[in-house]
């Protein structure tokens, strides 16, 4: 049986080294064909450089990127990171300043 133990151990590096980063590639191949796949005009996405905007168009091999109202950037389809959740909207937000209710200030100022 020791004379075997060799040949057990080059069988299991093949296998660690070789066998399972080939199926974890394989599975982020697959994906990134579902990302790409899912992408449609008006999506929020982030680019790999970290650039958010919302798909404006879509072509074979390129895309085009809104990042600000008017402005539109071409991009390689595989630059894509990930899908992203739309931003908050502005009417949820509390520009006002002030934190009391009725929206007087704190000191009792007007």
């Amino acid at each position: 049986m020791e004379q075997y133990f060799p040949f057990i151990l080059l069988a299991l590096a093949v296998l660690l080294l070789f066998v399972l980063p080939a199926r974890q590639r394989k599975r982020m191949a697959a994906q990134a064909q579902t990302l790409q796949d899912s992408l449609t005009v008006g999506t929020p996405v982030m680019t790999t450089s970290g650039l958010h905007g919302t798909i404006a168009g879509l072509g074979d091999k390129t895309l085009d990127l809104e990042i600000a109202p008017g402005v539109v950037v071409t991009f390689a389809r595989p630059a894509v990171l990930e899908v992203r959740k739309p931003a908050v909207e502005a009417q949820d937000v509390d520009t006002t300043g002030d934190d009391t209710p009725g929206g007087r200030p704190a000191d009792g100022t007007l």
